[in-house]
């Protein structure tokens, strides 16, 4: 079986991750390519983190925000009563694996929506 067909199986089955991978590891040197084993965790990892990036993306496009954040943007100050390692704790997630709930208040004006 040559690379083109694998390439074309894998996209047949919709493992786009996979795929894109695969080819990426087909661009290396022979001597720089790794063994089946390592290969084949490499490729299903890249699964996995395309389709939960598919899924983010989806979630995001069905919650309709108002607000395009990235973390770099919001401003850490003692007025607004935030510092950069709670933000950087929130960031990690870990009270939604908990099953916690987080409550953003504050003043109108403050940036709370768009912190959300």
């Amino acid at each position: 079986m040559n690379t083109a067909t694998t390439l074309q199986q894998l996209q047949g089955l919709r493992l786009t991750g996979m795929a894109k991978r695969y080819q990426t590891l087909l661009s290396l040197p022979t001597h720089r390519q790794e063994d089946a084993r390592t290969i084949l965790a490499l490729m299903c990892q890249a699964e996995q983190e395309y389709r939960r990036d598919k899924l983010t993306e989806r979630l995001l496009k069905a919650g309709k925000l108002r607000y395009r954040a990235d973390m770099e943007e919001i401003i850490c100050n003692p007025e607004r009563g935030i510092t950069k390692e709670a933000l950087l704790q929130l960031a990690e997630g870990r009270y939604l694996e908990k099953g916690q709930n987080l409550l953003i208040h504050g003043q109108t004006g403050t940036g709370k929506s768009f912190l959300a």
